[in-house]
């Protein structure tokens, strides 16, 4: 919802090499409350666009000429924070799930999903869901950890630590658990539960939840 009560527009870019996917996910977005505002054939242009057009969503593709979309991903990220990025693929592959969390996406589907899942996928992500199953986001976190011994640091914790609440929530979160099941879990509201989301993602500099679930996973909040 916008600052007046009206409902906020999704703004959506497809990255994709081949003109017949992005005709086919451009006629699924086209509905009220999204709009696909850019298109890119490759992955420097997707990042070109991205920095110009800031927009809510990017579905991008994993394999594409001139710079894929695991390359162009992080670059995304930089140029534009906010956007959530749904990997597309037709490759069930962890190592590519892997570098895609880690690099910062909030989302990873098959190409061959039902096309109402991806217009579903769209709507979470921009309202700050995760996509990622809880255990193929553990079997993927299990390769991107570090697991040699760490280097002593003055602090595990970001600068600004979360609350004892917020470290139960972060929990609830990697277990895969949806605001709601969290709010009956903890006998709370679900407006208090998005309140801490909403701490949470902002004390750990992330974007969304699969990124804090990440961060939680590393630093041992399980």
């Amino acid at each position: 919802m916008t600052d007046n009560g009206e409902e906020r527009v999704i703004r959506v870019i497809i990255a994709d090499d081949h003109g017949i996917v992005r005709e086919g996910l451009r006629g699924l977005l086209t509905r009220p409350g999204i709009e696909v505002v850019g298109e890119a054939d490759s992955g420097a242009r997707a990042v070109e666009l991205a920095k110009q057009l800031q927009p809510d969503v990017m579905l991008l593709d994993i394999r594409m000429h001139d710079g894929d979309g695991l390359q162009a991903l992080p670059q995304i990220k930089a140029v534009s924070p906010q956007t959530s990025v749904i990997m597309l693929t037709t490759y069930a592959n962890p190592g590519y799930l892997a570098r895609a969390i880690s690099s910062g996406a909030s989302g990873y589907l098959s190409k061959e999903v039902n096309p109402e899942q991806i217009v579903r996928a769209v709507r979470a992500v921009a309202a700050g869901e995760g996509l990622i199953d809880h255990d193929l986001l553990r079997a993927a976190l299990s390769q991107v950890i570090d697991h040699s011994p760490p280097t002593p640091e003055p602090t595990e914790m970001p600068v600004e630590s979360l609350s004892e609440r917020e470290v139960e929530v972060l929990r609830l979160m990697v277990a895969g658990m949806n605001n709601a099941a969290i709010g009956e879990t903890l006998n709370v509201s679900v407006t208090t539960v998005k309140t801490h989301v909403r701490h949470i993602l902002e004390k750990l500099h992330v974007s969304d939840r699969t990124q804090a679930a990440l961060w939680a996973v590393r630093h041992g909040i399980t």
